[in-house]
């Protein structure tokens, strides 16, 4: 297991298998924060599969005094315009209890130095709009927002529905 000793009360460290309910619990408690507790439909078992066994995300804990104090869920995506991989925050959340020690700026420099030396050429996330303290601590560590874009999304029914717009098509063996 990678462990990173920031100093005699911070540690940060690569989630393993045995993570995975601590993982929800974050999860859960995100979701509670962004006023959205109905939202989580992941299990365990998601994670365990897509997490640890393919590998699509990664996570890192904060530790405070030997005790979970944050996490940070994050995958690799691809930026055309730059040609380079780019570093994804999917989540981060800091448990109340544990703010004002300083973890988000230690999680937001950890994974831009990760993203840097991984080579990538970006570290892209978003933020609610309503969210002014996450908003003001991110353009405070250099991040700016992307005022030209607008994320869009398809999920569920209407995933499906769009999925089944694509014919059925003959694969061919070349």
């Amino acid at each position: 297991m990678k462990k990173y000793r920031v100093n005699e009360h911070i540690l940060f460290r690569f989630a393993e298998p045995e993570d995975v309910p601590l993982i929800l619990e974050f999860v859960r408690s995100l979701a509670e924060y962004e006023k959205l507790p109905d939202s989580v439909e992941a299990a365990e078992a998601n994670f365990r599969k897509y997490i640890f066994d393919e590998k699509m995300a990664e996570v890192i804990i904060a530790e405070y005094d030997g005790e979970s104090a944050g996490f940070a869920l994050f995958f690799r995506n691809f930026s055309t315009f730059v040609g380079k991989p780019g570093l994804y925050l999917e989540d981060l959340f800091v448990k109340p209890a544990c703010r004002g020690r300083g973890l988000g700026k230690l999680f937001l420099a950890f994974l831009a130095k990760l993203a840097a030396d991984r080579g990538y050429g970006r570290f892209e996330w978003a933020c609610l709009d309503w969210n002014e303290p996450s908003i003001e601590f991110y353009k405070s560590r250099g991040a700016r927002p992307m005022n030209d874009w607008t994320i869009y999304r398809v999920a569920g029914e209407a995933l499906e529905t769009l999925g089944k717009q694509f014919p059925e098509a003959v694969k061919i063996n070349a």
